[in-house]
């Protein structure tokens, strides 16, 4: 296995460009949501049906899901706001109806996610996952998330989903030529994808420490025991390989 820096390359690249186009198509659902809350301190829910153009051009393709989720008290008339919308087989977008009545036993208290939660603490843009999505598709899925703010505050987040399944279809060609074992990982070392039945999606990495060196700076290495990491351009994605 060759182990230097430039090694998987491909699959980097791939895996940096996929990120960067998914973010890339949530800039205008952002820059709607940041407006329509910019006009008026009595923004509404009625009024994020403003918002559903900018969705709708985001999904399709990898994208299953997309929309705005307020932070609490950020609108006028309701405590949560929630404007999420799915893709559909042939019949349009489908908008996602949860429970935002925090007595009712099936209330889905969104703000303990992490989706949200890294967004509202951090004030940088986030993936979450794979996590099966037991709320829509019960499908291994990636959650990509960016804070909106009104007046300088976290005002919630702007997202899209897409499935784990889509992305294995498209990386599995060149993790699989790269020989060896190698594995798309998040930040805690759990896998995306990988090229072989060892390293199932959301398994762990057991053979290196991925936290420990994402913590120290993520910067490319290759052990002595054939392990090389590499993170993904500036997502928060490693692509791990080793021999054994």
């Amino acid at each position: 296995m060759n182990d230097t820096p430039s090694a998987g390359s491909e699959v980097v690249d791939q895996v940096s460009a996929l990120v960067e186009d998914v973010f890339g198509r949530l800039k205008p659902v952002l820059a709607g949501a940041e407006g329509l809350l910019a006009e008026s301190a009595d923004a509404t829910a009625g009024d994020l049906t403003r918002l559903r153009p900018q969705v709708f051009d985001v999904l399709g393709g990898l994208v299953v899901g997309a929309g705005f989720i307020s932070a609490p008290n950020t609108l006028a008339d309701q405590e949560f706001g929630f404007e999420w919308w799915t893709e559909t087989a042939g019949d349009g977008p489908a908008q996602l109806i949860i429970s935002l009545d925090p007595d009712s036993d099936n209330f889905l208290d969104y703000t303990r996610q992490s989706w949200f939660t890294v967004p509202r603490d951090t004030g940088r843009r986030h993936i979450n996952g794979p996590y099966v999505d037991y709320l829509c598709t019960d499908e291994y899925t990636l959650t990509f998330t960016v804070p909106v703010q009104r007046r300088g505050s976290f005002a919630g987040v702007v997202g899209a989903d897409i499935h784990v399944r889509e992305v294995e279809r498209l990386l599995q060609p060149k993790l699989r030529a790269l020989g060896g074992r190698a594995a798309l990982v998040n930040a805690q070392g759990r896998v995306i994808v990988s090229n072989n039945a060892r390293q199932a999606t959301g398994s762990l990495v057991r053979e290196v420490d991925v936290p420990a060196w994402w913590s120290s700076g993520a910067e490319p290495v290759a052990d002595d025991n054939g392990t090389a990491l590499r993170r993904c351009g500036d997502s928060p994605i490693a692509l791990v390989r080793s021999e054994r």
